[in-house]
């Protein structure tokens, strides 16, 4: 009984946060009861998000920015994109998170407390690019189902916890090992509990790399809810989704995970070029691992105008999952030529560079100003939508502002 008021306590204090107001005679709702004030809820306050972010969907919450709205070199949560397969949770107590390690290929199993894992292990800092494997999405044709992103469901903020890796050689794991997948507490949205909305993974040498993180700080203060509080999985430089929030469990596998949205179509593409609308069998279909290079200019705001003779400066962010930038440029000639600017190095592995540049346009008239960023492997950014798939994954086509000289 005691419990069961703690939990009601917690539920109601967290609907008087996101009403704003206190619930008068909460204390006599029905269990389960959602009062009509959260029926319609307005994200932007529920999530501390900027109004000018679009919301693709609110079953589940699924929310991108717009690209000037991601200037900033250090991503604040105010700008950062939701990506949501299942229902936030409410009513965590943090005192009582606990981390479960099992799995085949676990040497033992072991829970850890969320104090346990801040005192028994180093704690790191770094600041990670993730990246939707469907940011681009709208751009394809035929187009793909999912959620339409454009260009902004991509963050890069600073993550603080504790290296994966030393969580496993803590526990010890047999040779056989090959893959981790996570388990979390959001649930599915028919709330079904035997239902996981998400529960996808990585290879094992991706869960030992030093970046990959159990996170439970981010940007120097506790995670916020709908990113994950008070735990989640940080991978930088894969698909964001290998990034589990929420998690209470890890799993090391002696095979590929096979959680939800880890097999058929999910999170895979051809694993040989197709025609556009061209149906592909699921056994030809590869998992997605690291993301391609790209850039995004947030500065300025697509749209601009100048006076004749006054230059222009832009500036972004490139990336390149794994691998680092180590070229970019610009075009206003729709690609004909192209002008090399310089890049900045990155603060950390994993994280997004930033460039900047200053434009002289030649005339009056209408332009575009395209960005186009390559990696250290020679691969550059194409300048039209590339290999069409069944889910319209891996978009990193060139990103483009337009601006008119007056």
């Amino acid at each position: 009984m005691e419990r069961r008021n703690f939990v009601k306590k917690v539920v109601l204090g967290s609907m008087a946060t996101i009403i704003g107001a206190d619930i008068v005679f909460g204390s006599t709702m029905l269990e389960g009861y959602q009062p009509l004030a959260l029926q319609d809820p307005d994200p932007f306050k529920m999530f501390n998000k900027d109004k000018q972010m679009e919301v693709l969907n609110d079953k589940p919450w699924n929310i991108e920015a717009k690209a000037h709205l991601l200037d900033e070199k250090i991503t604040s949560n105010n700008y950062m994109f939701i990506r949501n397969n299942g229902l936030v949770p409410d009513a965590i107590d943090s005192n009582e998170w606990t981390l479960t390690i099992d799995g085949e290929s676990a040497k033992e199993l072991k829970t850890y407390t969320l104090a346990e894992l801040q005192t028994k292990f180093p704690q790191y800092t770094y600041q990670l690019t993730l990246e939707c494997g469907g940011n681009g999405r709208s751009e394809f044709d035929p187009p793909a189902k999912g959620n339409q992103w454009t260009v902004g469901a991509v963050s890069c903020a600073k993550w603080t916890g504790v290296r994966l890796r030393d969580i496993l050689e803590d526990v010890g794991i047999k040779d056989s090992a090959v893959y981790i997948g996570y388990h979390a507490v959001d649930a599915h949205l028919s709330r079904d509990p035997k239902k996981e909305p998400i529960s996808r993974g990585a290879p094992i040498a991706k869960a030992l790399q030093d970046e990959t993180l159990v996170a439970f700080k981010m940007n120097g203060q506790d995670i916020p809810l709908v990113h994950g509080y008070p735990l989640r999985l940080v991978a930088g430089g894969w698909p964001a989704s290998v990034s589990g929030k929420w998690v209470n469990r890890i799993s090391v596998r002696d095979k590929v995970h096979d959680g939800t949205k880890m097999t058929g179509t999910a999170y895979r593409v051809p694993c040989e070029p197709v025609a556009p609308g061209e149906k592909v069998k699921d056994e030809d279909m590869c998992i997605i691992e690291s993301m391609p290079v790209k850039s995004l200019i947030t500065y300025p705001k697509s749209g601009a105008i100048i006076k004749k003779g006054n230059k222009l400066n832009i500036r972004g962010h490139a990336w390149a999952g794994e691998l680092e930038v180590t070229k970019m440029e610009y075009s206003i000639d729709f690609g004909a030529t192209w002008i090399a600017v310089s890049v900045e190095k990155p603060v950390n592995r994993l994280a997004w560079q930033h460039f900047d540049a200053t434009i002289d346009f030649p005339k009056k008239g209408y332009y575009e100003v395209w960005s186009r960023a390559t990696d250290s492997q020679g691969y550059s950014q194409p300048m039209l939508v590339p290999g069409w798939n069944p889910k319209g994954y891996l978009n990193n086509a060139c990103h483009r502002i337009a601006v008119k000289v007056e």
